[in-house]
């Protein structure tokens, strides 16, 4: 059996040891399709890419023949690169202001295609993060299902790397608040931790790839 595959396994066996049945994005950035293919053979449904010129030379073909795979785009999402995104990729983990919700809509509806999608939320107040802020939150939410007729299913984060629960918590909180069903937030150094809090994804790439080089 392939090590990726193998450390699929027991990672899945320690999400169902905490009784979470949360899904693993397989974070595949940076790595060839030859990496993949191993947990594509297994059966893997999620998979996480971060640029979306990347995602659109290594899937496009192989979701043709795969069509159960689900692509999630977790990198930041430049307005101008969304008519490539729709319909490649199947969730968007990175809605960060009404200009970029505005052109998902008009392209979502030109592609008769809908992404499901996660609002991320800069759940620490970062300046180097992209996200929107917990003050604004809900009137952003509320406006791009109002204005947009948006899919979205839950809220996605990346927490300042001190104290993660606090923030995991807080996560849990806000999406509880939206009345949301999923939660995007945990890597490699943390999922487990997510899982406390309730995440229904967690993104883990080199605990599975390996290190990228």
């Amino acid at each position: 059996m392939h090590n990726s595959v193998q450390s699929l396994i027991s990672i899945q066996k320690e999400i169902s040891n905490n009784n979470s049945n949360a899904n693993i994005i397989a974070v595949s950035k940076t790595f060839p399709i030859d990496k993949i293919t191993p947990l594509i053979k297994h059966g893997h449904v999620h998979f996480g890419e971060n640029k979306v010129q990347e995602a659109v030379q290594k899937w496009s073909e192989v979701k043709k023949t795969n069509n159960n795979i689900k692509l999630h785009l977790i990198g930041k999402l430049q307005t101008n690169k969304v008519k490539f995104v729709l319909p490649l990729f199947d969730y968007i983990h990175s809605l960060d202001s009404i200009k970029l919700a505005e052109k998902i809509s008009i392209e979502q509806k030109k592609k008769e295609f809908k992404p499901k999608i996660f609002i991320q939320v800069n759940i620490g107040n970062e300046n180097q993060k992209n996200g929107v802020s917990i003050n604004e939150l809900e009137s952003f939410y509320k406006e791009c299902k109002k204005n947009y007729n948006l899919d979205i299913i839950g809220l996605m984060c990346i927490p300042p790397i001190d104290n993660t629960s606090k923030f995991f918590s807080k996560m849990l909180e806000l999406n509880n608040l939206l009345n949301l069903s999923d939660l995007s937030m945990g890597m490699s150094s943390d999922y487990l931790e997510a899982l406390n809090f309730k995440a229904t994804f967690v993104r883990i790439g080199s605990l599975i790839f390996g290190e990228r080089i």
